[in-house]
């Protein structure tokens, strides 16, 4: 997995001038970021940001890096055990 950040502020074609993009844009203007974090917090389709970051890649505007911290999911299998301990409880 790789992490993005933007070089250089771009001039966005007509197809990518939506405020999706330009939320992503800003996110990556101000650290690295995973494609991930660039769908949930853009709100865009994964297939939609995948092509801003294919153009941004083309103009040498994306400084691009291997990931330096591993997503995890611990929270979920705490908070199922959490709920499986209160259901037994409120038995």
């Amino acid at each position: 997995m790789n992490e993005f950040k933007l070089t250089a502020w771009p001039d966005l074609p007509t197809a990518f001038r939506h405020i999706g993009y330009r939320r992503m844009l800003s996110d990556l203007s101000q650290r690295h970021i995973t494609e991930a974090e660039l769908v949930r917090g853009s709100g865009l389709s994964r297939h939609e940001v995948r092509a801003l970051l294919s153009f941004l890649k083309d103009k040498h505007l994306l400084d691009t890096r291997p990931c330096q911290r591993a997503e995890t999911r611990w929270p979920r299998p705490a908070l199922a055990r959490l709920r499986q301990w209160w259901r037994v409880v409120r038995a």
